[in-house]
């Protein structure tokens, strides 16, 4: 749920990012219109998505358990689908004001909109989650209380199709944006089998409290530079045809990151936020003693080659997708954001894992 509604709010903020830096906001009409048709797509995203995040766990839990509880199921759809739905409402109208506010102080939407979504929509998602997944389970005894606010709120998604319609950039995305968020779901699964077949495991004892900072961090890294690319390709170029400054379709990375362009400029500036961004991270969890093992020299080195790596194959990554999804075209915003969020979440967690198994080696060879 957290992954899939996080996806959500990063192509938001992207999008609306692109809207304002070309100039699509300065009409007040023209950015209200903007504004209303993306918050009712969210709200339908977000409401089939909660939907979809819990059948696929009801389903895997069933795998497990050799059986479904009906009762359970409900309380867990209707907890799924609320919280995706309030929380898409929450951070849909932030990310507005947020975007909006940039704007009129002259900073780029695209450097902090997109890093907001992310941290604030798992925050805020989860807080939610628990919150009402506790009341309906508190109130299992009512049959039709959870199955009658989950059909509630997907009865209203025709509303939100209608209000959404207005605008034909949307429809694109009803029509068409579904795939790279079920396609994200399916990648970061699999990096949720390898820390489900590492956390019991002694040898990477304290991986899960690393895993959402590397993938964290990795992730908005990585939504910047593809959300500041695809503006770019907005401002001057048309879907289909890249501009003759990218004129390369598969760019090596030297070009990535030797470039003299700015897209290049970028990709080097957040490469070099790496090593400081995670050494605050790893001092933190080493003083408030949150990841069970000594932060040692030899573990910092080896996880600091595992960020810088996988941020590097990132950002090389949303180089390459960003074109190619622009030039068959489509709307990098839309399309790009979900696929390298979920390969940051398979590439970090399977990083992080070698990390600790060499680790481990090493400290038990001394």
């Amino acid at each position: 749920l957290v992954g899939l509604k996080g996806n959500l709010e990063m192509t938001l903020a992207s999008r609306l990012s692109t809207a304002a830096n070309t100039g699509k906001m300065d009409n007040p009409s023209e950015k209200w219109t903007l504004v209303t048709t993306n918050l009712a797509l969210i709200q339908v995203q977000a409401t089939v998505v909660g939907f979809i995040a819990a059948i696929f766990a009801i389903v895997l839990g069933s795998f497990s358990r050799g059986q479904i509880d009906l009762e359970q199921a409900a309380v867990l759809c209707a907890s799924s689908t609320i919280t995706a739905f309030i929380a898409a409402l929450t951070l849909g109208v932030l990310m507005v004001a947020v975007i909006i506010g940039s704007r009129k102080i002259g900073i780029n939407p695209d450097n902090v909109a997109t890093p907001i979504a992310a941290s604030l929509g798992d925050l805020i998602t989860l807080s939610l989650l628990a919150v009402i997944s506790n009341v309906l389970y508190a109130h299992m005894d009512v049959v039709y209380l959870a199955p009658s606010l989950c059909g509630l709120f997907i009865i209203l998604i025709p509303i939100w199709v209608l209000i959404a319609w207005k605008s034909p950039q949307i429809q694109e995305v009803l029509k068409y944006g579904w795939q790279p968020v079920l396609v994200a779901m399916a990648i970061s699964s699999a990096g949720g089998l390898i820390l489900d077949k590492t956390v019991s495991n002694p040898k990477f004892e304290g991986m899960a409290v690393f895993t959402p900072v590397i993938n964290g961090v990795g992730g908005n890294l990585v939504a910047i530079q593809a959300s500041r690319i695809s503006t770019y390709l907005h401002l001057w170029s048309v879907p289909g045809v890249l501009p003759r400054r990218m004129w390369q379709h598969w760019p090596n990375p030297l070009t990535t990151f030797l470039h003299s362009g700015v897209n290049s400029t970028s990709a080097r500036v957040l490469l070099l936020l790496v090593i400081p961004g995670h050494l605050l991270f790893l001092y933190t969890i080493d003083f408030i003693q949150a990841g069970h093992i000594p932060v040692t020299i030899i573990f910092t080195l080896f996880y600091l080659i595992a960020a810088l790596i996988q941020v590097a194959l990132l950002l090389y990554v949303a180089d390459l997708i960003v074109r190619v999804t622009w030039r068959i075209g489509l709307d990098p915003d839309n399309f790009s954001i979900p696929y390298l969020t979920a390969i940051g979440d398979l590439l970090g967690t399977g990083f992080l894992a070698l990390c600790f198994l060499i680790d481990w080696h090493v400290e038990n060879s001394v």
